[in-house]
């Protein structure tokens, strides 16, 4: 079905008609790079393959399992509270949700690819930014400054919707009044919300998330879905509906008739940062999405870095005594490497998928991996290296964020938006998104593995197609696909009230969590929270 569709939309834009023939002819000829982090980790673990005996056994105070956001915020906190005797274990993939690539020069996301500015609740990614150099003045003040080049510049999105262009993602033009109405009475309601505090005294909506009130009448809320909520409300308008799905989609991973409404509506509601040299709303990127600021925690931090991936974590001695041990592998050359880490603590800066399978005595923590473990969703991002621009309808610029108005693609972003030229590059990177939220995600993980590089490229390509027709694939030089079977959590209902994730918040021993998924779904602000919160009680 992938195969029949895509030479449906191979033709569908008038751009190059003339073209359509000579352009799938040039499609037929690119050979997507397939990348799947940590699946053959992944897999060497879940057959329970026989390990050799470690070949060494390295010491250290604080040993941090995994080095995406929560790993490394961990590392950065530790050093600032004047420790430096701790040592990080990669995990499957450097940088995790946060890495990036390159082609060249120009580097690309394969993962999340922007920060929405940090309201003053946020104070832990307030001080990270300002320690990067991103805030330049006043980090805790109202505005701060923050760095120009970070600064999303416009135009900064647009929608294609009915053969058109229009600026914004919701639609607009050529939208009956009484949706138009719709959509300015759901606004109001979000900036309502925004301002609303709980009988607690706290602001219904924040990050981090557990300083949300927990005011019952909001927490009502995480009962019903997203959609369920909206019909609730006498939302009806087609548009509102596909505006609030998408944008589940694209920050969860999940439709709105999946994902609960508190977590629907918090996504608008508790992102409202503000800057002394930007308008409200404004986010921060880069080329190479998150990675520069991975990597800037890192080189803050002074972490040492040690490749490969959890086997086993347990608890030894008692008292003053009492440590962990981390059993951990890598493959060199397809062959299982194992070494021992020794520590006074240990952080697990791991999905709670992974955790619970490698964190010995995770049930006596109050984690019951059937119970607990939330619902991962699976992702693509496909990154083209085009070796000039397409063409653009007229009156139509391209924007930093592209999006069309159909699913399951989630439209894409441009890496050279950011590059302040007189003229534009010669060359660029347009990154693909794919949420696979239109089949389950067991259903979803399946067809990654089965499809063949041609189909994984089509679905890839489908927003592509949609917008520049078979043009744009003379265009292309080469294509890397980023697969990620468990990429995110997806806050389902009842996820607020998840009695396993509260026990792992909640845990103070030698072994610490620290990741996004305590909170239920997958986020910088989050991640960063959870690390500079297991860094402090692992030097208490």
């Amino acid at each position: 079905m992938l195969r029949r569709s895509f030479l449906v939309w191979a033709g569908a834009s008038g751009l190059a008609a003339a073209g359509s023939v000579a352009g799938y002819r040039r499609w037929q000829e690119v050979t997507p790079t397939l990348h799947f982090p940590g699946r053959d980790e992944g897999h060497f673990m879940r057959d329970r393959r026989a390990l050799p005996p470690p070949s060494e056994v390295l010491e250290t105070d604080v040993a941090i399992l995994g080095s995406g956001i929560a790993g490394l915020s961990a590392a950065w906190k530790l050093r600032k509270l004047g420790h430096s005797n701790f040592m990080m274990v990669d995990g499957p993939q450097p940088y995790g949700n946060a890495a990036g690539g390159r082609f060249g020069d120009l580097e690309y996301p394969t993962g999340g690819h922007y920060l929405p500015l940090p309201s003053p609740e946020s104070v832990h990614v307030r001080e990270i930014l300002s320690d990067l150099g991103v805030i330049q003045r006043d980090p805790y003040g109202d505005k701060p400054y923050y760095d120009e080049r970070f600064l999303l510049h416009a135009p900064e999105e647009r929608l294609l919707y009915q053969g058109k262009w229009q600026e914004g993602f919701i639609p607009t033009e050529g939208v009956p009044p009484v949706e138009l109405a719709e959509h300015k009475r759901f606004f109001a309601e979000v900036e309502r919300l925004r301002q609303m505090r709980g009988s607690d005294g706290r602001r219904i909506f924040v990050f981090p998330t557990v300083q949300s009130s927990e005011d019952a009448e909001w927490r009502k809320l995480d009962s019903v879905t997203l959609k369920q909520w909206l019909e609730q409300n006498g939302y009806r308008s087609p548009t509102l509906h596909w505006y609030l799905n998408y944008c589940c989609r694209d920050d969860y991973g999940a439709r709105y008739d999946q994902v609960s409404a508190w977590a629907g509506l918090h996504y608008y509601c508790s992102r409202w940062g503000r800057a002394a040299n930007a308008e409200n709303g404004t986010w921060l990127t880069w080329p190479g999405g998150l990675q520069p600021l991975a990597s800037g925690l890192e080189r803050l931090s002074g972490v040492q870095r040690v490749g490969g991936t959890v086997v086993s974590v347990k608890r030894t001695g008692s008292g003053k005594d009492a440590g962990v041990e981390a059993l951990c592998f890598r493959l060199e050359n397809g062959q299982p490497r194992s070494y021992l880490v020794k520590a006074r603590k240990a952080i697990c800066a791991m999905p709670l998928y992974v955790a619970e399978r490698v964190v010995e005595g995770i049930r006596e923590m109050g984690y019951e991996p059937r119970r607990d473990t939330p619902v991962y969703a699976p992702w693509m991002v496909a990154n083209f290296l085009l070796k000039r621009f397409p063409a653009e309808l007229p009156r139509a610029p391209l924007s930093w964020d592209n999006v069309v108005y159909q699913e399951p693609g989630l439209g894409y972003v441009v890496s050279t938006h950011q590059d302040i030229r007189v003229a534009p590059p010669e060359k660029t990177v347009f990154s693909s998104y794919v949420a696979l939220s239109d089949r389950t995600p067991a259903s979803a993980r399946r067809w990654m593995v089965t499809a063949t590089p041609a189909e994984l490229l089509a679905l890839a390509s489908v927003d592509l197609q949609s917008a520049y027709g078979a043009q744009f694939a003379s265009c292309v030089e080469r294509v890397d696909i980023t697969l990620r079977g468990h990429a995110m959590a997806a806050p389902l209902p009842g996820f607020r009230s998840n009695p396993g994730l509260k026990a792992l918040r909640e845990t103070d021993g030698p072994i610490l969590f620290a990741h996004a998924d305590l909170s239920g779904f997958s986020v910088f602000e989050e991640a960063a929270w959870w690390g500079v919160r297991a860094a402090q009680l692992a030097v208490k």
